[in-house]
């Protein structure tokens, strides 16, 4: 029989210089056919008894049906589909008619604040604020509905493409109306700065494509940010210019929504900028392949995260943050801060970060709520890591009313990499962990039969993963597979 054993760390294995072996079975079966999934807990044994029902001939189309639902057309895609559907409707309707060019403008400008908004901080800390304080008492269908918020990508990624669509057909009627016999200054001026628009929101939306983003995170980025400051002061030289061939420039602009809406976008893009400061920052190595930034600039909750550069207009970095107040520290060089990061090596800026120990750095912004932060309203979590991924999960630690829970990490040579007060504050979570060794005498565990286990032994009600794409994917596949509430973010989350 294959031998279906992991190695672990247990707690007090990490006191001790050696490493102490504790095997643990993970005979669990993982088809959604075994008669075991009957013993998941409520309220999820409903559904897992059902899929268990299936017959031989049924199981293929159940797959090819679960893969369309949780993959093909995941939430994210859902959103998006919406978003975007919702869009092309009015917008064939409006052409049909014979819509006037700033009625298309409007639209456009309308689909830019919903999308714009989508990443603005205080308005994503509203919104994880709102749908995170659902009690631990609502029924599943709500707390699994208010999760979704996470997937807020798929709104800022239709109505940026719908809003493109909507700008398409603007500078298609005006173009249509233009008359070169007839054309003064003004309005070849607009035409030139119409197509110039288009052509900024066009590079947004090429580069935000997932395999160019991916391949070229730093030219989505710079295209990114400055192409929608482009298009934003091109828009107020616009409707401007527009307004000027009117009989009332200020009655053509207050009766205008693109106007509005302009003022809005502004603000919420500059908001960021304006609390641009470069911080102290005191740096912890922890291996060649590992830092902790501490930081005392302000404090963090639950769930938040902050974003950090080395140069105030290029590669800003996202990382979730958790209090140091849990640590016990020696070192009077952390004894006054207030929250630190996790950065481990997984590119050029984390490298170079790790290899020069930076003590400042630039933030921007407030500390914004993330993934995390939706996992309060339940009581029984299990938390699947691997890598640096356990720094976000130690954000819980600043939820004094958090779930209990249960952690499941697999990372290579957890103690060399990642220290002794890292071990620490994961026992702070759960006692007992499940901490998965990868050094090269062992070769990396599947995760998906553990957290089965876990989920059948804590009687959980949800599970949170928090690792690279296609872990994430797959763990959170298989348990969806099987009606068990999983939540991982992806790379627009």
């Amino acid at each position: 029989m294959e031998d279906r054993t992991v190695v672990v760390y247990g707690e007090k294995d990490w006191k001790k210089d050696e490493i102490i072996e504790t095997r643990i079975d993970l005979s669990y079966p993982v088809s959604p056919t075994d008669s075991d999934l009957s013993s998941l807990p409520s309220p999820l044994k409903e559904k897992a008894d059902l899929e268990a029902q299936t017959t031989p001939e049924e199981e293929p189309l159940r797959k090819r049906l679960g893969f369309i639902r949780y993959t093909a057309l995941n939430v994210y895609r859902r959103l998006f589909t919406l978003a975007f559907i919702g869009n092309i409707i009015p917008l064939i309707i409006y052409l049909v008619r014979g819509a006037e060019p700033l009625d298309l403008v409007n639209a456009s400008a309308i689909n830019l604040a919903v999308c714009g908004l989508c990443r603005q901080p205080l308005v994503l800390n509203l919104l994880y604020l709102i749908f995170g304080s659902v009690p631990r008492s609502a029924p599943t269908t709500i707390k699994r509905l208010a999760c979704r918020i996470f997937h807020l990508g798929g709104v800022h990624s239709g109505t940026g493409v719908a809003s493109l669509i909507w700008y398409i057909g603007f500078a298609g009627t005006y173009t249509y109306q233009f008359n070169p016999a007839t054309a003064n200054p003004i309005s070849i001026i607009v035409l030139a700065l119409i197509y110039s628009v288009f052509a900024l929101l066009l590079s947004i939306i090429v580069v935000a494509h997932p395999t160019i983003r991916r391949k070229h995170h730093d030219v989505f980025e710079l295209v990114h940010r400055f192409a929608n400051w482009g298009i934003l002061a091109l828009f107020w030289v616009v409707i401007s210019l527009l307004g000027t061939q009117e009989p009332s420039l200020e009655k053509f602009l207050l009766n205008l929504p693109a106007f509005w809406i302009l003022i809005l976008l502004t603000a919420a893009t500059i908001h960021p900028w304006l609390l641009l400061r470069k911080v102290t920052v005191t740096p912890e190595p922890l291996s060649p392949h590992a830092i902790r930034l501490h930081f005392d600039h302000t404090t963090v909750k639950f769930g938040q995260g902050i974003q950090v550069a080395k140069h105030p207009l290029k590669d800003w970095h996202s990382f979730a943050c958790f209090p140091d107040r849990f640590d016990n520290v020696k070192d009077t060089a952390l004894a006054n801060t207030k929250f630190s990061c996790i950065v481990s090596r997984v590119g050029d800026w984390t490298k170079d970060t790790i290899i020069a120990q930076p003590t400042k750095l630039w933030k921007r912004g407030v500390p914004t709520y993330g993934f995390g932060y939706v996992f309060r309203m339940f009581s029984r979590i299990i938390v699947v890591t691997t890598g640096s991924g356990i720094g976000p999960c130690l954000s819980f630690l600043a939820d004094e009313n958090r779930p209990s829970m249960r952690v499941l990490w697999q990372t290579r040579s957890p103690l060399k990499t990642y220290g002794q007060r890292t071990l620490d504050l994961v026992s702070r979570m759960d006692q007992n962990p499940v901490i998965i060794d990868t050094s090269e005498k062992r070769k990396r565990e599947e995760m998906l039969p553990q957290v089965l286990r876990l989920v059948k032994e804590f009687d959980a009600e949800a599970v949170c993963v928090i690792s690279n794409p296609a872990v994430t994917k797959e763990v959170v596949f298989g348990l969806e597979m099987r009606g068990i509430l999983a939540y991982g973010p992806i790379f627009d989350s």
